[in-house]
């Protein structure tokens, strides 16, 4: 697959497109004041839904950028399930989030970085590898980690900066 970009082409691998339009929509969730977390749902090489971290906008504790985006999927199908769908996130999914991509029956998860807190998808747990459980999605880990990170470092290091600003600007230095 090639994109063009600034009148040059530049050879990427499907993966990474849609990592890409995954960090896309972190992006967005950055925009509206949530933790920068993307995600798209790929159906027969389109994509077919995406989505944003909104837990906190909609004051809903699932509404991580994996469950919007296969929430818009299976309206798009028509169908609870989604089997041959594959979901590009930009961070590690969690056990809620894995646990509703099994019962969707995704056929593949990419993620770009690793959650060493929460991931349930190799980093502190891994699902998916789990036998006593009844569906075993492929699992790719680490496609274009660096920018997934560094969204994830740039944001986080704008909160702080703003946290100080604003007991700066309030006289309260924290003494």
């Amino acid at each position: 697959m090639s994109i063009v970009s600034n009148s040059a082409a530049i050879s990427t691998s499907p993966d990474e497109f849609f990592m890409r339009e995954a960090i896309a929509q972190a992006h967005l969730a950055w925009q509206a004041g949530e933790v920068p977390v993307g995600a798209v749902v790929v159906k027969d090489g389109q994509v077919i839904a995406r989505g944003f971290n909104q837990p906190i906008g909609t004051h809903d504790p699932t509404a991580h950028a994996e469950v919007v985006a296969m929430r818009a999927a299976a309206e798009v199908i028509g169908n609870y399930r989604l089997p041959g769908c594959e979901l590009y996130v930009t961070l590690e999914p969690c056990v809620m989030c894995s646990g509703a991509l099994m019962h969707a029956r995704f056929s593949r998860i990419i993620f770009g970085a690793h959650d060493f807190k929460t991931g349930a998808c190799g980093s502190i747990v891994d699902l998916f590898k789990e036998e006593k459980l009844n569906h075993h999605a492929e699992v790719v880990s680490g496609v274009l980690a660096d920018e997934c990170v560094q969204v994830l470092k740039d944001f986080f290091a704008e909160r702080r900066r703003a946290a100080v600003e604003s007991r700066t600007q309030s006289g309260n230095l924290g003494e």
